[in-house]
């Protein structure tokens, strides 16, 4: 068997940028006009604030997770230490889902900004599906920008993090001054009406903000890579989505104070003329914002390839996808073959124009709930099968936070469902839901043919093992308490 690991090299910095760039897209500049006209000001900022809430409780039951087991798949290990190999699969394809359909999401938000910067640089007449036309150059700028992507994180995870950190800084700088800019100008009087279109309004918003926050579980997928107390692990996951749920809410906060609904309705980059009207109609700072917006975009990308990549890795690694999968670059150590799978739905996504962006939000959306609402069930599970298990961010309460968090994402699931206001359109959303679902019916299939249980069992044994492995070395590290008494 092939010995090669992931390299222990991430920090606090790294792991924070990641997470927090990875959350922080570009949704925040195109799509916070849709969240105040769909359920009002305070409707929207209630929306995020449920949805926070629900990422919260989850986020919780993969800090313990992950700071247990950190190794490289997340939601696979967690899921098959609890229910065993079918579980895990469904819930690590089910998150696989989300994270393409985010890097399909920031292939086909690329072009977008373009459009901003550069009016009518779309030439090219290719072909028009539902209403949109592709052109040569539009679909040409996402192709471009994937093909970029792919390259950055193929050469190693410590290049993809000072990466992600230098753009992260771009998307708090033109934050905070979009904040406080609408802060000091806006007025109380734009933000009417508080709230719109009642509970249909709130759940229309609501039902977006999974892909929103998708990202805090980008930290479990590359916990084998963290080179920190296991402990702190989880305390940075939590972390993350804490920034992430204030970040939001004062960008929605910010936008529909300094701009009215007339105003939010006509604008194409709400954010960017939200910018532009708080420092007097600058077209300067309008562009200083959307430069932010193109650095949440390259985060964003960047870390759904990580978590994506190590995802498919792990799940190659025990036998339930090709093996080739499963393989490490000889120099960089990054899931290379992974990389460019994923590569190869990056760079198709901009042929599919605009109309798919929404497509994939939302079929992407289901998956991630449905990953998370499986991780909060293993949470449960182990606590009751692996009791002794060293948890070194440890939950109070026993159970209480994984049933809390199974209740709230199972609620969120069924926004999903036909029936409710908020239900995937048919038959786009439910063609890509369905054709994702066989997909991975036929690649478990075929590899359960080749490699059947007890390959997988051996394999995840000898990871435990590791971990084990590592806390027992963890415990080494630490000076003894006659020691510390000593140097005090």
């Amino acid at each position: 068997m092939n010995d090669q690991q992931f390299l222990k090299i991430l920090g606090n910095r790294d792991v924070l940028s990641l997470a927090f760039g990875a959350m922080i897209g570009w949704g925040w500049v195109v799509t916070a006009g849709m969240w105040i006209n769909g359920a009002g000001s305070l409707g929207a900022i209630l929306a995020f604030i449920i949805g926070g809430t629900l990422v919260t409780f989850v986020g919780l039951t993969y800090a313990e997770l992950a700071s247990a087991m950190p190794l490289a798949g997340g939601e696979h290990v967690y899921s098959y230490k609890a229910m065993g190999r079918g579980a895990s699969f469904v819930t690590t394809w089910a998150i696989i889902l989300g994270y393409v359909s985010v890097v399909a999401f920031e292939a086909v938000a690329l072009p977008t900004v373009f459009e901003y910067l550069i009016p009518n640089y779309s030439k090219g007449y290719l072909y028009t599906i539902a209403g949109w036309d592709v052109t040569a150059t539009w679909a040409g700028v996402g192709i471009l920008g994937s093909i970029l992507i792919t390259l950055i994180n193929y050469r190693g995870i410590k290049f993809t993090t000072v990466i992600t950190f230098i753009f992260t800084l771009m998307i708090l700088v033109a934050g905070i001054l979009l904040i406080t800019g609408s802060s000091i100008s806006g007025n109380t009087e734009n933000m009417k009406p508080f709230f719109d279109k009642g509970v249909s309004g709130l759940l229309t918003v609501l039902i977006m903000t999974p892909f929103m926050f998708v990202g805090f579980d980008v930290i479990p997928q590359a916990s084998e890579e963290i080179n920190l107390p296991q402990k702190r692990i989880g305390q940075l996951l939590i972390v993350s989505v804490v920034f992430a749920v204030v970040w939001y809410v004062a960008v929605i906060f910010g936008v529909s104070r300094v701009l009215t609904p007339e105003e939010i309705a006509t604008s194409t980059l709400v954010t960017a003329d939200a910018m532009a009207k708080a420092f007097g109609g600058s077209q300067l700072m309008a562009n200083v914002l959307i430069l932010g917006g193109i650095g949440g975009i390259l985060t964003s990308w960047i870390g759904f390839y990580v978590g994506g990549s190590r995802a498919i890795y792990a799940l190659a690694k025990a036998g339930m996808l090709p093996k080739a999968l499963g393989d490490l670059h000889p120099k960089y150590n990054t899931p290379h073959k992974a990389i460019l799978l994923i590569g190869v739905f990056s760079t198709v996504a901009p042929l599919m124009g605009r109309p798919a962006l929404v497509w994939l939000v939302n079929s992407g959306g289901l998956g991630l709930v449905v990953s998370w609402t499986m991780v909060a069930i293993s949470f449960i599970v182990l606590r009751k099968k692996e009791p002794n298990m060293v948890r070194p961010f440890r939950l109070p309460g026993g159970t209480t936070f994984g049933w809390i968090a199974v209740i709230l994402a199972f609620g969120i699931s069924s926004l999903y469902m036909p029936g409710m206001p908020s239900a995937l359109v048919w038959p786009y959303e439910w063609i890509i839901i369905g054709s994702w679902a066989l997909l991975g019916g036929v690649l478990y299939k075929m590899s359960m043919s080749k490699f059947d249980k007890k390959f997988s069992d051996a394999h995840m044994e000898e990871e435990y093992a590791r971990v084990v492995k590592y806390e027992e070395e963890e415990e080494e590290q630490e000076p003894a308490p006659e020691v510390i008494k000593k140097d005090a």
